[in-house]
């Protein structure tokens, strides 16, 4: 590419005077913003955290203040606690007399239970004192976390910009990346390209602007070497978008069911669901991409997902820390020789703040479990076949939320576990397809995995059953019954009537019905070559001529020979015709098959009637055929290395001495 300016060495090679500074991102990354892409710098995940959530839900039903302390029972423990009970030190490890003593003011409320007998959960006051007999019920917080999921797809843009991942029952994340990428094109259109010289390298120009008001609950620090001086990127831009699509979700659950919820933004996963548990309840952490390092060195390293189990010991006992600060100073080299070189390079990025794991906008579950400790053990088949009534009413209640009864979704699997001593048993069986799902089905299934267990001894005392069902599918789209193809009432009457006017305007009448056929195969093939080649409607029963042919006289010797035509011997036949040999009609060569097979069926017709010279028709007509190769060349006969061949009618064989 040529120059209008020579090349001066000396000459400066900073930018002049006045010129804007570009954009560390380029043209390329902000397309990848809009396709939701892990490696896209500009990407902006957020992670929605509900306050309390079981609390809250009981709150809500009974309609406590939100300045009340209240907890959640199951038995004699805790298994959620409200912020305002919080305060004076309760938490989900002590038992209710301990909680009352902490606490006088206290509202507990058990969870709801199936009791035996019955046919759906339902809050029993008494629930702590039968754990014999009752089994908990988590369905009313499973209903109320499927309508906040469907409040935040409501305020978000319709998919595929749409991204929602149900992570657990009160915790979804949402990747804004596509949404965001549209709302800049409409505030910024000067980055909506093309890119300079076509060119997707090319950096960004500068945002327009030198702050930003970022009005979050919690934002967190920049790193030690960032100053808040410098001016934004694009990536703060983004963040600061991601911020106000967050909070007007949180802010319609809010208004609509309720209920409060945490927030965190960052740019993956895991800083996310970090960041929503870093300001609680009801606030919102911003994590800018220029402060992960900040964010990331004051937590220990067994917080973050998939660090806090064997894995995570497994860490502090080789390198004798748990913070993120210190394992930061540990080399690359030195976690992969102590802990393999995969999960030495994964903890290595994961302590940095790296995570390129996508948002799995599928939400549907894939399996259903129900399960019940029994203290004391149960000894004896006839209660464990209670406690399976009891396992598939609440499966299959959870099963027709998921659309069985409309058969959207179906299980094709069913499950049972059972616990016996330390050991742990397992059967399992297909679910009939063939037929319609219901609890009938599910309790054959399952006694019939029991009885297996049982026959196999030390079924007793068990001390804990689970029953559950998987590998769901979906069921077919788009069909209709019969009746959908149906049209009835007023719509079909319209329907005859616009048929009827139409045949009266063009003059159609209705086609007289055609009497059925009683005549034999013969005749109506006979009749098809007939009507096939003219417009003749005979009576079927009369022996038909052929319409290639010349008429050919009744009569036929019985020694079989052939009449002769009345209008004259026929004319030589070409390379593409053949000349019949019974009626001397000259046909195309591709008409032959069915020229014979017409002459047998007559002479069959004839034999019916008593006319004796059907034999001479059937004699010729049930030789063998020819192949196309012996009617190019003719019949051969070899003798002595000579091959003689037939002369064919209207030819002569020419003599060669």
């Amino acid at each position: 590419m040529s120059s209008s300016q020579p090349f001066i060495p000396s000459s400066p090679i900073s930018p002049p005077a006045g010129h804007l500074r570009k954009s560390k991102y380029t043209f390329k990354h902000f397309s990848q913003l809009a396709l939701s892409s892990p490696a896209c710098p500009l990407r902006v995940i957020a992670h929605i955290d509900l306050d309390a959530f079981y609390a809250q839900c009981e709150g809500v039903r009974l309609g406590i203040a939100e300045d009340q302390p209240l907890a959640v029972q199951q038995w004699q423990g805790l298994i959620a606690i409200n912020y305002p009970a919080r305060k004076f030190g309760l938490s989900r490890f002590i038992d209710i007399s301990e909680a009352k003593k902490l606490c006088p003011s206290i509202i507990l409320q058990h969870v709801a239970t199936w009791r035996e007998g019955d046919a759906k959960w339902a809050y029993h006051e008494d629930a702590f004192a039968h754990i014999a007999t009752h089994k908990v019920s988590l369905d009313p917080y499973r209903l109320e976390s499927r309508r906040i999921l469907s409040t935040i797809k409501d305020v978000l843009p319709a998919a595929p910009v749409q991204r929602v991942e149900k992570a657990s029952v009160d915790e979804v994340f949402l990747d804004l990346s596509a949404q965001i990428h549209s709302i800049l094109l409409e505030r910024y259109p000067e980055i909506s390209g093309p890119a300079p010289y076509d060119d997707p390298t090319e950096s960004l120009p500068r945002p327009p602007t030198t702050a930003l008001d970022w009005n979050t609950d919690a934002l967190v620090d920049l790193d030690n070497h960032e100053t808040e001086d410098d001016d934004p990127d694009w990536d703060d831009i983004a963040m600061l978008v991601g911020s106000e699509i967050v909070s007007s979700v949180r802010a319609a659950i809010r208004e609509r069911l309720k209920y409060t919820c945490s927030a965190g933004i960052a740019r993956n996963k895991m800083i996310a669901k970090l960041g929503s548990a870093h300001k609680k309840p009801n606030q919102q952490t911003i994590v800018r991409n220029r402060a992960v390092q900040q964010f990331m060195g004051g937590f220990k390293f067994t917080k973050i997902r998939n660090l806090g189990g064997k894995l995570g010991e497994d860490v502090v006992a080789k390198f004798g820390t748990e913070e993120v600060k210190e394992l930061l100073d540990v080399s690359l080299p030195q976690l992969k020789s102590k802990l393999g070189d995969d999960t030495g390079s994964w903890v290595y990025e994961i302590i940095r703040g790296e995570d390129s794991s996508e948002v799995n906008s599928r939400t549907q579950i894939k399996s259903m479990l129900s399960a019940k400790s029994f203290r004391p053990t149960i000894n004896s088949s006839d209660q464990a076949v209670k406690w399976l009534r009891i396992f598939v009413a609440d499966i299959f209640s959870r099963l027709v939320e998921e659309g069985v009864l409309e058969h959207k979704r179906r299980p094709k699997t069913i499950n049972l576990h059972h616990r016996q001593g330390g050991q742990m048993r397992s059967r399992q069986a297909p679910i009939p397809s063939g037929r319609a799902l219901d609890e009938n089905v599910l309790f054959e299934i399952a006694k019939n995995l029991l009885g297996q267990i049982i026959v196999d001894g030390r079924a007793w005392p068990c001390a804990n059953l689970q029953l559950s069902v998987g590998g769901f599918e979906e069921g077919p789209t788009g069909n209709r019954g019969i009746g959908g193809f149906l049209v009835r009432g007023e719509e079909a009457k319209a329907m005859k009537r616009e048929s009827e006017a139409h045949a009266s305007e063009h003059g159609e009448t209705r086609a007289e019905k055609r009497p059925k056929n009683e005549h034999g195969a013969i005749q109506r093939f006979l009749s098809r070559q007939e009507t096939s080649h003219g417009d003749s409607d005979e009576d079927i029963s009369s022996i038909p001529t052929h319409p290639d042919i010349r008429s050919v006289p009744p009569d036929v010797s019985c020694d079989g020979q052939q009449p002769k035509c009345d209008d004259g011997p026929p004319q030589p036949a070409s390379s593409d015709t053949f000349t019949c040999s019974v009626c001397q009609t000259i046909l195309p060569l591709m008409q032959r098959e069915e020229h014979e097979d017409w002459h047998f069926a007559r002479s069959i017709v004839a034999a019916e009637k008593g006319d004796p010279s059907h034999q001479a028709w059937t004699a010729h007509v049930a030789r063998p055929k020819t192949t196309t190769a012996t009617r190019r060349l003719g019949a051969s006969n070899v003798n002595g290395g000579h091959s003689q061949k037939k002369v064919a009618k209207g030819q002569s064989r020419l003599a060669f001495g």
